[in-house]
C-alpha cells in the first residue's frame, strides 16, 4: 500500500471524529442552554397546588386570562390605568430600568399604588442568554433594587427580553427569588401604530389560561386597550394578573411559567 494512503487514513479518520465531536458538543451546549429548565403551565401549576384560592377570582373554576404589559413606565402608562381603574381591572407590568424606572418612578409608584402587580423586565433591556452571569445578575438585580426602593416591594416574576431564556438564566432568577413568566398571545405592537389590528392579533390568539404581552410604550397599543377588554369580557373571560392565574400556587423561583 502506498505510503500517502497510510498517512491519509489516519488523518480522514481523525477529521470525521473531530467533526462528529464538534457536533455532539453543539448538541450537548444546546440541550444545557435552551431545554433543560424546568418550566409548567398556568393551569399544570396550578393542578399540582393545594389549598384554596383566597382572591376574588378562582382561576380553575373561572375563564381567566392574564394580562400583562412589558416595557414602562412611560408617558403613555397614566392613560392605561385610567383605562384599567375606570373597568376595576388589574394588570401585570414588567417594567425596564433605563429610561423607564429611572426616568418616570412616579408612574411606577402609581402603578403600585392602585394595585397593578410589578415584575422585573431587567434594566438596559438585553438578551440575558447573551450575557455572561454577572453581567445578567446585574440587569435583574439592579432593577430589583430600584423597584423596591420606589415601591417598597421587591417583586416576584420576571420577564426576559424577547423571551430569551436558558439553564444559566433560570439559575440566576432562582437565586434572586424570581419565577420567569413567558406569553401565548402577541399583537407584535411594536411594529404597528395600527390599534383595529393590535385588537385583532390579541383576539385572534387568546385563549383559557393565556397570557397577553402587550407595549404600553407604543402609540397604537394603549387606544387598543378598552375594546381588547370588552371583546375578551363579551366572550366571557376574566381579565386577571399572572399571580391570580396561577392561584392557588406560587411563583416557583427560577420556573418558566408559559401557556
Amino acid at each position: 500500500m502506498p505510503f500517502n494512503t497510510l498517512t491519509r487514513r489516519p488523518r480522514i479518520l481523525f477529521a470525521a471524529a473531530t467533526a462528529v465531536a464538534t457536533v455532539l458538543a453543539v448538541v450537548l451546549s444546546l440541550a444545557l442552554t435552551v431545554t433543560t429548565y424546568d418550566h409548567t403551565s398556568p393551569r399544570a401549576a396550578r393542578a399540582k397546588a393545594p389549598g384554596s384560592v383566597t382572591a376574588d377570582v378562582d382561576c380553575r373554576k373561572a375563564k381567566c386570562v392574564a394580562l400583562s404589559f412589558d416595557g414602562g413606565p412611560s408617558p403613555t402608562t397614566p392613560r392605561l390605568l385610567d383605562i384599567l381603574r375606570h373597568d376595576g381591572l388589574h394588570a401585570t407590568f414588567f417594567v425596564q430600568g433605563k429610561g423607564h424606572i429611572a426616568r418616570y418612578p412616579k408612574i411606577l409608584r402609581r402603578i403600585s399604588d392602585e394595585g397593578h402587580e410589578i415584575g422585573n423586565h431587567t434594566w438596559n433591556h438585553r438578551r440575558l442568554t447573551d450575557l455572561g452571569e454577572t453581567d445578567a445578575r446585574q440587569e435583574l438585580t439592579r432593577t430589583q433594587d430600584a423597584i423596591e426602593h420606589i415601591t417598597g416591594t421587591r417583586p416576584l416574576l420576571m420577564r426576559p427580553p424577547e423571551g430569551r431564556t436558558n439553564r444559566k438564566v433560570a439559575g440566576i432568577c432562582r437565586d434572586l427569588g424570581l419565577a420567569q413568566v413567558l406569553w401565548s398571545v402577541t399583537a407584535k405592537d411594536y411594529e404597528t401604530t395600527d390599534s383595529a389590528l393590535i385588537t385583532k392579533r390579541v383576539l385572534d390568539q387568546t385563549h383559557r389560561d393565556g397570557i397577553i404581552l402587550l407595549h404600553d410604550l407604543h402609540q397604537g397599543t394603549v387606544p387598543a386597550v378598552p375594546g381588547i377588554i370588552k371583546a375578551l369580557q363579551q366572550r366571557g373571560y376574566t381579565i386577571v394578573t399572572v399571580s391570580q392565574l396561577l392561584a392557588p400556587a406560587r411563583p416557583r423561583p427560577g420556573m418558566v411559567y408559559r401557556p
